[in-house]
């Protein structure tokens, strides 16, 4: 059987760096094992939600809702009757998600708005990582957050101005705007490597603006600078 998917190939990145961000600041507990594998499917379940919203072959996607949050129960309800403090966690999620359906069901998913709840979602996903392996949720855990957030914000803002808004000038100016502030704020502060964590986001903004790139090849890029900003920010908390 064929895997009903997401077409948003670069939500895979926004969805599973911020959790693993929380397990490397938080340290490593094996409850985050299958809340990963819950965390997942719960994503790949909010996918034909939407659509049964849009009511685009209801029935049909209906079905894998049913599929993906069935697993999504098996492996995360365990987790969370154990340490019911990751309900609260998830709490704070709705709200957003209660936007990305506003959105879906009016057709704008493509919204820059829309994609900012989505980001801010799946942050919270990383705090949900970050306690099950610290215990708690302090400073640490909301800098996982923050970084994350305005890490993928980037992300958003660099690929609209790389497709849907290529051709709006000022969209440009504002995505370079945000790159640049971010990195300028970090340095201000003597955030070194997480200076560096951001920089390749701020280069590639400027750089590739106006380059004519393939979306697959966008997305291999931003795939690749996911991983170096995962790999230097998790540094600075090991």
């Amino acid at each position: 059987m064929k895997l009903f998917l997401p077409k948003q190939h670069g939500a895979w990145a926004m969805l599973t760096v911020p959790f693993l961000l929380g397990m490397a600041a938080g340290g490593f507990h094996w409850f985050q094992l299958p809340l990963f594998v819950g965390w997942i499917a719960l994503y790949l379940a909010t996918y034909p939600l939407i659509l049964v919203v849009k009511k685009k072959k209801v029935r049909f996607h209906l079905t894998w809702f049913r599929r993906y949050f069935t697993v999504a129960l098996i492996f995360a309800l365990p987790v969370l009757i154990v340490e019911p403090t990751l309900f609260l966690i998830a709490l704070m999620m709705l709200p957003f998600f209660f936007i990305n359906l506003w959105f879906g069901k009016r057709n704008k998913d493509r919204s820059l708005w829309n994609d900012f709840a989505a980001i801010t979602a799946f942050g919270i996903g990383g705090l949900g990582s970050y306690y099950l392996g610290a215990g708690y949720i302090d400073e640490p855990a909301w800098n996982v957050f923050l970084l994350a957030v305005l890490f993928f914000y980037g992300s958003a803002f660099f690929v609209k101005t790389m497709i849907r808004e290529k051709k709006n000038p000022a969209f440009r100016w504002i995505s370079w705007a945000y790159h640049l502030i971010v990195v300028g704020l970090f340095l201000a502060t003597g955030a070194w490597l997480v200076t560096l964590a951001f920089i390749p986001s701020l280069v590639r903004a400027i750089y590739l603006h106006g380059k004519q790139l393939k979306p697959m090849q966008i997305g291999i890029l931003e795939i690749g600078n996911s991983l170096f900003f995962l790999i230097i920010v998790s540094a600075g908390f090991i």
